[in-house]
């Protein structure tokens, strides 16, 4: 980002918004809120299928600058389907997310590791979101 050093660039959150994310199969939870709400936090960018719709719904915290240099590394949270796991995730964003801050010890009923896909039959497996190649 222009203007900002790497110590500035905040974490980012993906999350998943297609067939089964997002969609009227998750019921209970207003996905648009829950989309304001973790934009009040950290850049939020809306994916199409992540290809884990049994953990729908799906939202990825990738690390700032600064938790990437600390270690941290992308994390999977499976089941975001109420508004108190999406403060669960906001307060965690503004604790300073993966490598700064740990997660609250609700998160860990939601982290999930996606399997890895292939793009082709033989070929390597397709990066993630996150994902450094």
């Amino acid at each position: 980002m222009p203007g900002r050093s790497s110590e500035q660039v905040p974490c980012r959150v993906t999350v998943c918004r297609d067939c089964c994310c997002g969609s009227h199969k998750i019921t209970g939870v207003d996905h648009a809120e829950q989309l304001a709400r973790l934009r009040q936090e950290a850049p939020v960018r809306v994916s199409e299928c992540l290809d884990v719709c049994d953990q729908a719904n799906v939202v990825v915290v990738q690390p700032s600058a600064e938790g990437r240099a600390a270690g941290g590394r992308p994390v999977w949270l499976a089941l975001v389907n109420s508004a108190e796991a999406t403060e669960d995730v906001a307060a965690w964003l503004r604790a300073g997310g993966p490598g700064v801050a740990p997660p609250p010890a609700v998160l860990d009923l939601h982290t999930f590791t996606p399997p890895r896909r292939a793009t082709e039959p033989g070929s390597a497996a397709a990066p993630l979101p996150g994902d450094a190649r």
